[in-house]
């Protein structure tokens, strides 16, 4: 019955977005009604919804709110346009797929998801403008890139509590996940770019404020676009790598932190350096908080629903589901990380719930430890949608329709899943 329930959820909540009512309103009224039929109590259900919003905005606010400044900074500098002229020389027309699916890895590597997303819209706009290709053209071996990075690949958090659950390796899972990396980025990047762009984009008008005439010179637009991302990776680096253990190097290595210090420094030598008077400066990095303000919304409002389908319990009876058939541990890990992301929506609560499930599984014959990690970090990624805040950021920063973005992001996600398993299996072949 619950399995009914969540399908007539994801249903209503695409009817009513479908009639024109706003995403964040629709998220809200379905989780609520979804709450309820579930059997949760009234109050729960509110309880549910207030915690989502909160955890998801705890760890999101921050990072799009700077985020979000720190890009208007870089575009209206004319830096985003120097990086994208260069990519344009270097790489060529054509080769800018791979232009970015390369920009992906190194920024997807070392930065959480979210934080690479915000900091790097900017510059597809800029990149997809100004050689005049299909926005989704760029957009999607970028995303690719970043999201097989946070599925499969340590340090990002939920590849490393997986790795700590099974005992597994951190080098090892890294050697792995980088191999399986490679295959997955270029068909889920540049092989399915092609058929992104024949999605049909509306038109927008370009409310973009017009770059200064003179635009930063190519050296300082890409260290300050990069800075974000070789402050945390160097802090992470120095971690992991050298087990350098200092407070003031944690601080660094966090997204907040990072993206403020590039935000002040990028506000400083863009802006103040050449001219512009503070008051316009503030006024520039309000009006782009204005313009995410309603898609950070929508972003709580599906963690919200995320939440109400956790507290409901509907994650673990799918999990339970999964555990009754008879497959090999790679794919009964794959499967339950897989169904619970389906269901809840969340790639990090759907890998610690599988692994959590199956971790007595990692010592069975046949099961290495550090595929079974890969194998839950792949299915962690399966079929993203209307329950997944990634799947809203992409929508609204992209301006897509639902349709859109199932055609587009929900069908790179789900590459990157398949991909995945089908390497992991490869991968255990060769090793037995």
């Amino acid at each position: 019955m619950s399995f009914l329930i969540v399908a007539l959820a994801v249903t209503l909540l695409l009817v009513l977005i479908i009639l024109k009512l706003n995403p964040m309103l629709a998220l809200i009224v379905v989780s609520l009604v979804t709450g309820l039929m579930l059997g949760m109590t009234p109050a729960k259900v509110v309880h549910s919804i207030q915690t989502g919003v909160g955890e998801t905005m705890a760890g999101l606010a921050l990072v799009l709110g700077l985020g979000a400044m720190f890009g208007k900074m870089i575009e209206i500098s004319g830096a985003a346009k120097q990086i994208s002229d260069t990519l344009l020389r270097i790489f060529g027309k054509n080769g800018l797929p791979w232009a970015m699916m390369l920009t992906g890895l190194m920024v997807g590597i070392p930065l959480f998801y979210n934080a690479g997303f915000v900091i790097m819209v900017p510059l597809v706009f800029s990149v997809a403008r100004a050689s005049k290709v299909h926005l989704l053209w760029v957009a999607i071996p970028l995303c690719a890139s970043m999201s097989v990075a946070h599925g499969y690949l340590p340090p990002h958090p939920g590849p490393l509590a997986i790795a700590s659950i099974f005992k597994a390796d951190i080098g090892k899972t890294l050697a792995y996940g980088l191999v399986l990396t490679l295959p997955a980025v270029i068909i889920a990047g540049p092989g399915l770019a092609p058929l992104v762009r024949r999605i049909p984009l509306a038109t927008t008008d370009d409310k973009t404020v017009a770059e200064t005439t003179q635009p930063p010179s190519v050296v300082a637009s890409f260290v300050l676009s990069i800075l974000p991302v070789f402050l945390i990776a160097s802090a992470t680096a120095l971690r992991t790598g050298f087990k350098v253990e200092n407070s003031w190097l944690e601080l660094a290595g966090e997204p907040v932190v990072a993206l403020l210090f590039s935000l002040v420094l990028a506000g400083w030598i863009l802006g103040i350096n050449r001219g512009m008077k503070m008051k316009d400066l503030m006024s520039l990095l309000q009006e782009s908080i204005a313009g995410i303000a309603m898609m950070m919304l929508i972003i709580a409002s599906g963690g919200a629903f995320k939440q109400v389908l956790v507290d409901s319990g509907v994650a673990k009876e799918v999990a339970d589901k999964a555990m009754s058939l008879n497959l090999s541990p790679l794919l009964m890990a794959w499967s339950i990380a897989a169904l619970v992301r389906i269901c809840v929506g969340s790639a990090t609560v759907a890998g610690l719930m599988a692994a959590g499930i199956v971790s007595s599984m990692a010592q069975a014959p046949g099961a290495i430890p550090e595929l079974m990690v890969l194998s839950i970090g792949a299915g962690s990624l399966m079929f993203s949608h209307v329950n997944d805040t990634g799947f809203w950021m992409f929508k609204e920063y992209f301006n897509l329709t639902l349709r859109q973005t199932f055609l587009s992001w929900s069908l790179m996600e789900t590459l990157v899943s398949v991909i995945g398993l089908a390497g992991v299996l490869i991968l255990n072949g060769i090793a037995a």
